[in-house]
């Protein structure tokens, strides 16, 4: 069940409506999705009246499991819940049920930051509030809508495409082409690099032509590997499982793990190479190679979302093709180094 429009003895809802259009053009991530169906009541409501309002906003098969009991001037004192309420004798005071409010939000809390403190807290029901004062509740309905929304710009920005407003099926092609092409340019001036580099090491591919056989297979798995990390560690942050604070435990698993995989995909490289009959020497480039990138972009792809976190940017903005990307240019270098070293040209 929910309720009417929220309720205050002493004639004070008209004030607490005003406040929430207040907060509703301040912020508009929270305010967009709270309702205004919840009831509150002022301390000095006795048991008796608040129970004739409870059962009177009765509209639905959704029972909220509690009361905010107010003040005066609409701010928020604390809760009572709905089976205090039915056992308290009727000539009691709500304000002597009252219990103090664990969990409430600020309006101006940002969607994302929002989504994360729900998953941590796992409320189903919580005021929000602006100046101390209550102008709304997220609800299971609301905060169910408000983690598939953050779920799906988080996919979104995966892809590397800004985010739709409307669903997909009423995306007319123009928003598709606009949505999209800011990104896929944004990709091709940094993917362009990558032909940079391999023009500067023109002379190391002339001398070892076998070279340019392995590009494609190197730069895939640096890609592969950093975009692994990029989208568990997005995930884990978006869930609140892991911050800032906890870069360096990060770095050391990730790194660890890079290892093992690295030391397992240098093998199977080292096997590739000699397959193709192209010598020991490049055999041995490539698989050093291989090794090197592993691990390179298991740091990366471990600091980047932290580092976006930092300065308040949403970490999912890290996408699989921009990791791809990033970890392509650099991978070369890596890779023409070492085969200036070993093949000595």
């Amino acid at each position: 069940m929910t309720f009417s429009t929220p309720t205050v003895v002493h004639n004070n809802t008209q004030s607490l409506s005003c406040a929430a259009d207040n907060a509703t053009q301040q912020s508009h991530d929270i305010a967009s999705y709270m309702t205004q169906n919840y009831l509150a009541l002022s301390a000095v409501t006795d048991v008796n009246t608040a129970r004739e309002k409870f059962f009177s906003d009765i509209d639905s098969e959704y029972i909220a499991p509690q009361i905010f009991v107010v003040n005066d001037d609409g701010y928020l004192l604390g809760l009572v819940t709905v089976k205090s309420l039915l056992d308290a004798n009727t000539d009691t005071l709500i304000g002597d049920l009252m219990t103090g409010v664990k969990h409430s939000l600020l309006i101006d809390k940002p969607r994302h930051e929002t989504s994360v403190f729900l998953k941590q807290t796992a409320v189903s029901y919580i005021p929000v509030l602006n100046n101390g004062k209550i102008v709304g509740i997220l609800g299971p309905k609301e905060i169910a809508e408000l983690k598939e929304d953050e779920g799906t710009e988080d996919s979104q920005l995966q892809g590397a495409s800004s985010p739709l407003d409307i669903p997909y099926l009423e995306n007319s092609i123009f928003t598709l082409w606009r949505k999209r092409s800011v990104w896929l340019l944004l990709l091709f001036v940094a993917e362009a690099y990558t032909g940079t580099v391999i023009k500067s090491f023109e002379d190391q591919l002339e001398t070892a032509i076998a070279l340019a056989f392995f590009i494609p297979l190197l730069i895939g798995t640096g890609g592969n590997t950093g975009t692994q990390i990029t989208s568990t560690l997005v995930r884990a942050m978006a869930l609140g499982e892991v911050g800032l604070k906890d870069l360096g435990a990060i770095l050391r698993k990730e790194v660890s793990a890079a290892i093992l995989i690295a030391l397992t995909i240098g093998t199977a490289g080292f096997i590739r190479a000699w397959s193709l009959g192209v010598g020991f020497e490049v055999m041995t480039v490539v698989s050093l190679t291989l090794i090197a990138i592993t691990i390179w972009s298991a740091v990366v792809s471990s600091i980047i979302p932290m580092l976006l976190r930092r300065i308040n940017i949403d970490p999912a903005l890290v996408s699989a093709p921009f990791i791809s990307t990033l970890i392509d240019g650099t991978g070369l270098i890596i890779y023409f180094q070492i085969a200036k070293v070993m093949l000595t040209i």
